[in-house]
């Protein structure tokens, strides 16, 4: 009995160590397994089919190169780049995909001696499936917080429809032809918008991302084109200036986006999934959702007083969707409170939609709700005048705000909120 004790346990000291050898084998072998390379969300944009004025024309992208521009709010020693076909009803063929350092945000020229070519699956060209993402193989390519990089796109054939972010506030450049090295396009067709862009990671020694889910006014409605200064973009500043090198913001608006009813692109539990839960590596979302809804109900004519209390009731009972879907990945949810839009030559508030906002926005403050608050209302109101933006934070359509709104909001954020948990 006592010898068969002694054979288990050393059988089972043996099993142990044999296992513990083969777990310390797989682990990277450079003093710093506690600290291997992650990725992290640094750029992000949401998808929709663009509107017909926002669409590009049948046969811009016949054999032709797009380059477009985008801003990533950190640095990492690597990347790898997001491609979506989300809307397409038939898969996209892209003869090939380049990555450059862009000299200037407002005109194709890039650092050719930077100039890199993407891989998929270790080819150079890619079929995304009709609905579907594709991410390309990593590219070791170190880029700093704060750059520029042009992403170039050659297409054989136009996509059946397109799939692209309207609202970029960022100059796109097109040629036609094969010219993803390009140091520069002469002559070029320019275009304010995005497409087939969702998403650059970065690898780094850790970090996360937050996600800023939101409407025009997260898009950057009223921000200056190629200045990247809507809120989202100022609060990733913020964060680097405070040595928050590892924390990424990704921008998710979607100008007119509501939050229960499609309009410009999915209504936003629609399109929770895709533009919160599955971004790359993150951890906090901020919603800031509510004024179209809310805005949208008596535009054109009255309504009820039950149709107000419906609207209400919905709109807090997706936001309790939000929370509970986010928390089941783990992440955490910050309301923000929506900002007054009285004046709005888009919306005609009276008293009875101004008591909605107020409804929400008490609800949307209102401990056990979300896991934090930015009290933006607060922000930006006009303290003589509630139910209006502050003058000097007003784009002068009295509902988006300017960009010294935009940097009224960045800085309102504490910082503190996203820490450790």
């Amino acid at each position: 009995m006592i010898r068969s004790l002694w054979f288990r346990t050393i059988a089972g000291f043996v099993l142990r160590s044999n296992f513990l050898a083969f777990v310390l084998l797989a682990l990277p072998w450079n003093g710093h397994a506690q600290h291997a390379p992650v990725w992290v969300g640094a750029w992000a944009s949401s998808q929709q089919i663009p509107e017909p004025k926002n669409a590009l024309g049948a046969d811009d992208l016949r054999d032709a190169t797009l380059r477009q521009i985008v801003h990533l709010s950190i640095g990492g020693s690597a990347i790898r780049v997001h491609l979506s076909n989300a809307f397409g009803v038939a898969p996209l063929h892209l003869m090939s995909v380049h990555v450059a350092r862009s000299k200037a945000r407002d005109s194709a020229t890039i650092d050719a001696a930077a100039d890199r070519e993407l891989h998929f699956a270790g080819r150079i060209d890619v079929i995304i499936p009709a609905g579907a993402e594709y991410v390309s193989d990593p590219l070791d390519y170190a880029v700093a917080a704060g750059a520029d990089l042009a992403i170039s796109i050659h297409y054989g054939d136009p996509p059946e429809q397109e799939t692209g972010h309207p609202g970029a506030r960022a100059t796109s450049y097109l040629v036609h032809g094969d010219m993803v090295s390009g140091a520069s396009f002469t002559p070029a067709k320019n275009v304010d918008h995005w497409y087939q862009l969702s998403g650059v990671d970065v690898a780094r020694d850790g970090g996360f991302s937050i996600v800023a889910l939101g409407d025009s006014i997260t898009d950057g409605h009223g921000a200056t084109t190629n200045g990247n200064d809507r809120w989202p973009d100022l609060l990733a500043r913020r964060l680097q200036a405070a040595g928050r090198h590892s924390v990424g913001v990704l921008n998710e608006g979607i100008g007119g986006n509501r939050v229960l009813d499609d309009g410009p692109g999915p209504n936003a539990l629609a399109r929770f999934d895709r533009d919160v839960l599955a971004q790359t590596a993150v951890r906090y979302v901020i919603v800031l959702e509510g004024v179209n809804d809310l805005g949208l109900l008596a535009r054109t004519m009255r309504a009820s007083a039950e149709e107000h209390a419906v609207l209400v009731r919905r709109i807090i009972a997706a936001y309790a969707q939000m929370v509970a879907r986010a928390h089941a990945h783990g992440v955490f949810v910050i309301g923000s409170t929506i900002l007054p839009y009285g004046g709005s030559d888009y919306y005609h508030p009276d008293a009875v939609s101004e008591a909605d906002r107020q409804t929400v926005n008490a609800w949307i403050r209102s401990a056990g709700h979300f896991d934090a608050v930015i009290d933006f209302d607060k922000t930006m109101r006009d303290p003589s005048h509630p139910d209006r933006l502050l003058p000097k934070f007003d784009s002068g359509d009295h509902l988006h705000p300017s960009p010294a709104g935009y940097a009224a909001m960045a800085d309102s954020v504490p910082l503190s909120m996203f820490g450790a948990r």
